[in-house]
């Protein structure tokens, strides 16, 4: 699992799962009678597949389940589909309803970040431990510029017909402190349909007051005793890493884990950069 390995890692593939009328892949390593979980939730642009490298390290001793959202991988794309952050929580919530799932490990990557935070605030006693990767409450954020366009409409539109997987690659290694590996913007590129798009503009729009999925002042989440991992890369160009200290802020048991060099992905950067802390983490919180 170096960082410099050049051989892909076998995708993390699911199962049909229809959550209210929407089929989404969902990969569940079972027991399904095993009530606890570690749920792992992407962000944009997903899909599921980004944790491929790090969900074998999990699976040995935990149930682990990780999905495809609405919009995002193999997942459909309904028109209809709610694509606020409060809808995506929603979705997510009923998902591992479905699943069984009562005791649940979150591990949150990007816009999965909010989705997974806002669960908790509603469902505060089936938390168990947190982990958070270059996401968290960003007090004080400004959007990126991707994100600024995507916020705008007809601008937003004209972008994504423009873009393509070559511009994206190009792009991304501009951005991010390592070249991201062709296999992973292949990947990104296959389920970048106009589907997915349309997703991503309405992800945006419906988000541009980041506080706005949580109206509480509060968190309200029982954050004293809540066991919390933060895993950022010290070069994220897309959410700096000075939000990674002030998650302590909000969760004051938080560990706090600064990867050298890696950007906003890092475990795409480094694979076992994120893998060590977080098996060790949840090794120390997951009922085995």
């Amino acid at each position: 699992m170096a960082g410099n390995r050049r051989e892909p890692p076998p995708e993390l593939i699911g199962g049909d799962q229809w959550v209210d009328g929407v089929r989404c892949s969902v990969f569940d390593s079972g027991p399904r009678d095993r009530a606890e979980a570690v749920v792992f939730v992407h962000g944009n642009p997903g899909p599921m597949a980004d944790w491929s490298e790090i969900v074998p390290e999990i699976t040995g001793f935990a149930r682990v389940i990780a999905m495809d959202m609405p919009g995002f991988g193999r997942a459909q794309r309904p028109k209809s589909f709610d694509h606020s952050v409060i809808g995506h929580a929603r979705f997510l919530g009923r998902l591992l309803d479905q699943l069984g799932v009562e005791r649940v490990h979150l591990v949150l990557h990007d816009f999965g970040g909010a989705w997974g935070l806002r669960w908790a605030l509603d469902h505060r006693a089936r938390l168990r431990s947190l982990t958070l990767i270059d996401c968290g409450v960003l007090e004080g954020y400004r959007w990126h510029r991707y994100a600024r366009i995507w916020q705008v409409p007809m601008l937003g539109e004209l972008f994504q017909l423009l873009s393509s997987p070559r511009l994206m690659h190009i792009a991304l290694n501009r951005d991010n402190p390592r070249p991201l590996p062709r296999t992973y913007i292949e990947r990104v590129g296959r389920h970048a349909d106009w589907g997915h798009k349309r997703a991503v503009l309405r992800l945006y729009r419906t988000s541009r007051d980041p506080a706005g999925a949580f109206p509480e002042r509060n968190l309200g989440i029982e954050v004293n005793g809540l066991p919390t991992c933060v895993l950022w890369g010290s070069r994220d160009p897309y959410i700096p890493v000075r939000f990674a200290e002030q998650q302590r802020r909000y969760f004051p048991e938080a560990e706090v884990h600064v990867l050298d060099g890696l950007g906003h992905w890092p475990f795409i950067d480094d694979a076992r950069a994120v893998a060590t802390p977080l098996t060790a983490f949840l090794r120390t919180h997951v009922r085995t």
